[in-house]
């Protein structure tokens, strides 16, 4: 048993980081499994402002600060590999990583995120990386003096819209309602900035190009006409979809694909737990995420007290 793990965390944002945090302060023997770069899609925010206690940050800030706090509790991170083989089902859990190595544990918490929904229309896969992005911190300087199209009318899509505006010449929302799913606050920092346009109750329908993105083809949804736009960029902020594709086959999701959990972060297979954009909630935010974490974190070491 000494090469078992208490703990395993698969997924080093802020739900993974907050739950590291808490059990690795608790002296239990932890792990953090992550996929890609530590911070998860927060790390792409420009700018935090309404984390409690803290001014203002941006989301390399925030994640590198937690990261820190997990390691110095002794938290162990690895990161930047390919997660090959999950089994949850039996007391002690195993994940393989890399098709060679494999870590054990008592317990799992997934906090495995989320990813950008995509448009799933015509041009959107051949452009990606050539004029199609879902990240204005990655992209944004790119496009410096030119003319790109947002599609969203969330929080996300408006703030991201503002940033972007630092850099191109020009902007224009592309929104399928007519009125916009954001604060009030994101409405009028977009409205108020002279670069930004919008295009409400409609939808793009095709993104074409040769080399890069040239142009949008737009539908009214109102009258059904389709218009064509010029531009040279298309930023796409619909949202996000749980990151379950290591898991689907495992554990229960709903019918959105999120891991059901009960209130104590609680999946449907012993010793397991969820936290963060993966599973079934209503609002994502990093604080939801840290709150998530928190109590997944707080449920497994209950479960540990017990472990026979």
């Amino acid at each position: 048993m000494n090469n078992i793990y208490d703990v395993i965390i698969l997924g080093a944002g802020p739900a993974g980081l907050s739950a590291g945090i808490y059990v690795s302060r608790a002296k239990l023997k932890t792990l953090i499994l992550n996929e890609g770069t530590v911070g998860g899609q927060v790390i792409l925010t420009h700018e935090i402002a309404n984390y409690p206690g803290v001014e203002t940050t941006n989301g390399f800030q925030l994640i590198n600060t937690m990261k820190k706090q997990a390691k110095d509790f002794g938290c162990t991170i690895k990161a930047n590999l390919n997660i090959t083989g999950i089994n949850l089902l039996n007391k002690i859990k195993e994940i393989e990583v890399n098709g060679s190595d494999t870590y054990k544990a008592k317990t799992v918490i997934l906090a495995l995120g989320g990813k950008p929904r995509t448009l799933n229309i015509p041009g959107e896969e051949n452009f990606k990386g050539r004029g199609v992005s879902y990240c204005a911190t990655c992209d944004g300087e790119f496009f410096t003096d030119k003319e790109v199209v947002v599609v969203g009318g969330g929080n996300s899509a408006l703030e991201e819209s503002v940033s972007l505006a630092k850099y191109v010449s020009k902007l224009t929302v592309v929104h399928q309602f007519d009125h916009f799913q954001a604060l009030p606050y994101y409405v009028e920092m977009a409205k108020n900035n002279p670069k930004i346009n919008f295009i409400m109750n409609s939808e793009l329908r095709e993104i074409e190009g040769e080399a890069s993105v040239k142009k949008v083809k737009i539908e009214n949804l109102s009258t059904g006409q389709i218009s064509e736009l010029n531009t040279d960029g298309v930023f796409v902020f619909i949202g996000y979809s749980a990151n379950i594709d290591k898991v689907k086959d495992l554990i229960t999701l709903n019918s959105s694909g999120e891991i059901v959990v009960d209130n104590n972060m609680k999946t449907s297979i012993e010793g397991v737990y969820a936290a963060g954009d993966c599973i079934e909630k209503r609002y994502r935010q990093v604080t939801t995420a840290v709150a998530d974490g928190t109590i997944a974190a707080l449920s497994a070491s209950d479960y540990l007290m017990n472990f026979e």
